[in-house]
């Protein structure tokens, strides 16, 4: 075991990930330049490793309480690594030479698990390009729908921006109820002609909620 001062520079993550760049990184590495250094009788590597399976074993879901047991994990560590987990779930990085592709109601709902806790009705619209690729996540409005009406205006303007071929909308039901209303019904008819009007297809409207979600699509209302 060394301490990290007494690597060689190239062998130190913090300056791999500087000359190199992130990419260039195991997951190993990674973890050692979030946490720093290792403790005594640990050093940052086998810390990282421990770490690492961890991760992998839940899926990059990390808490809090997942870290803590760990040899050499202390609050600080455990902290940083939640925060940096939460940081990048939040601003998921767009490369436009790897894009997301959607080809069913399943990929749209890691984007939007967060509107399963929201205590308001949020309606996203999420814009594709002509490979069916994600551009962009758009929240057009927050509030009830039978009281503040979504209007295609609204949720076309950036579409035609992004010069989108199709969108998927999304919206939630604080109720915990994913069953489609009258009103949610009529609104996904009306932006599905207004978006044929525009050239822009209305793939699916998809409700989510605490006890599932619903596939506008699959329930042949689209």
């Amino acid at each position: 075991m060394k301490p990290i001062r007494d690597l060689p520079e190239n062998d130190r993550p913090r300056e791999k990930l500087i000359k190199k760049g992130a990419g260039a990184l195991t997951d190993r590495d990674l973890i050692a330049a979030i946490i720093g250094r290792g403790v005594k009788g640990r050093d940052v590597f086998s810390i990282a490793a421990d770490i690492g399976r961890i991760i992998k074993a839940k899926g990059g879901r990390i808490t809090f309480s997942d870290l803590e047991g760990i040899t050499g994990v202390g609050m600080t560590k455990a902290c940083q690594l939640v925060a940096a987990f939460e940081l990048a779930r939040r601003y998921p990085v767009m490369d436009p030479n790897h894009r997301i592709k959607i080809t069913n109601p399943e990929d749209i709902l890691p984007h939007v698990i967060d509107l399963k806790t929201k205590n308001q009705e949020h309606f996203i619209c999420i814009t594709l390009n002509g490979a069916g690729e994600l551009i962009e996540k758009r929240t057009i409005t927050v509030g009830l729908l039978n009281h503040s009406p979504v209007h295609p205006r609204e949720v076309f303007a950036d579409a035609i921006t992004d010069r989108a071929a199709s969108v998927v909308l999304v919206h939630n039901h604080p109720s915990g109820s994913p069953e489609p209303s009258a009103p949610d019904i009529a609104i996904t008819r009306q932006l599905a002609e207004a978006g044929n009007l525009l050239g822009i297809t209305v793939l699916d409207h998809i409700i989510v909620a605490a006890r599932g979600h619903v596939s506008l699509k699959e329930r042949g209302i689209l």
